[in-house]
């Protein structure tokens, strides 16, 4: 527009063409510097005081490696995995902590039978840290988890063979120191690469009234058929010495009466023995014996005299057969 008013008019402005040859340049070196940095960032790595790394070249652990900075293969040659290993973790037995002050009761965890049959709440703190971080990694899928069964079971075991008086009052030390001795002797065989660092008693206190009448119930169930196989075993005891003083007088009378016939058979042998040695001295005075002694055996109540024929014409003289039966080798007249 001009002075005057009116307008002019003017060509218009060519447009000018994009430089394509300095646009992909200028990406080309971007993409050069951003894979810089990738490559750079994927070469180093920090450990904080606290940690440990551990290095794996193709997946094999290759190194370990303490604070500060290092370098590392990049593309995923050597990867890092970092592990607390100065740090005191913790384990709660019996309670859950909520917020910095609260905290809820499990009384599945805490609810445990002592040595004298009582039932106890006791709350346990664990306190545990990482000791070697290769097999905390690489030994186990969950050590956390073992080590937590662990304890567990070494303070039932503990609480178990203890009194109701010492875990409620001035055993509680002992228990603790007990429980720590038993889990780390333990977790030497297991090498899940975590050390115990400390085990405390938090609270004991007896249970509630439910849990009291449930265990009651149970120990009432315990003690009857405790009842029922001790009566068991009493009538079994009883039984069986009177079976086997049954069995030992048949056997003792079987041997008697075996011993009996043994006896007789050799008494009638040494007789008949000595009869044949009587009648290969004397034949016919023994025939006559022999001969007396059956008709005495045939009538028992006849009394038998001999005629001997000796004396005075018609006078006979008799013997009594006691007299010859009785007498051993006794002679006829």
């Amino acid at each position: 527009m001009e002075e005057n008013g009116t307008y002019r008019w003017a060509p218009p402005k060519e447009k000018k063409e994009p430089n394509w040859k300095k646009v992909k340049h200028t990406v080309l070196s971007v993409i050069v510097i951003l894979v810089l940095l990738l490559l750079v960032s994927t070469c180093y790595y920090t450990v904080d005081d606290k940690q440990q790394a551990v290095v794996t070249t193709f997946g094999r652990v290759t190194d370990i490696t303490d604070a500060g900075v290092h370098l590392k293969l990049p593309f995923g040659i050597q990867k890092v995995q970092k592990v607390d290993v100065n740090v005191y973790q913790k384990i709660t037995l019996g309670y859950d902590p909520v917020g910095i002050s609260g905290y809820n009761v499990n009384d599945r965890d805490s609810a445990m039978i002592t040595g004298d049959y009582n039932i106890v709440n006791v709350d346990f703190f664990v306190e545990y840290k990482i000791s070697d971080p290769v097999q905390y990694l690489y030994s186990s899928n969950e050590p956390e988890l073992i080590l937590r069964n662990l304890i567990q079971s070494q303070i039932r075991n503990v609480v178990g063979s203890s009194s109701v008086d010492a875990v409620l009052t001035d055993g509680k030390e002992g228990i603790q120191m007990q429980v720590k001795e038993l889990v780390t002797e333990i977790l030497k065989e297991y090498d899940i690469g975590l050390t115990l660092v400390d085990v405390k008693i938090q609270d004991a206190e007896p249970p509630t009234q439910e849990v009291i009448e449930a265990f009651k119930a149970v120990e009432t169930a315990k003690q009857q058929a405790e009842t029922v196989i001790n009566d068991a075993k009493a009538y079994q005891n009883a039984q069986l010495p009177q079976a086997q003083a049954q069995a030992d007088q048949l056997i003792q009378n079987a041997e008697y009466l075996k011993q009996k016939r043994i006896n007789e058979a050799i008494e009638k042998v040494a007789m008949f023995e000595a009869m044949y040695s009587e009648y290969a001295q004397n034949p016919a005075i023994t025939r006559t014996r022999m001969y007396y002694e059956a008709i005495s055996q045939v009538l028992p109540g006849v009394k038998l005299y001999i005629n001997t024929g000796t004396q005075g014409g018609d006078v006979q003289m008799l013997l009594p057969l006691e007299s010859l039966a009785g007498t051993e080798g006794g002679n006829a007249k």
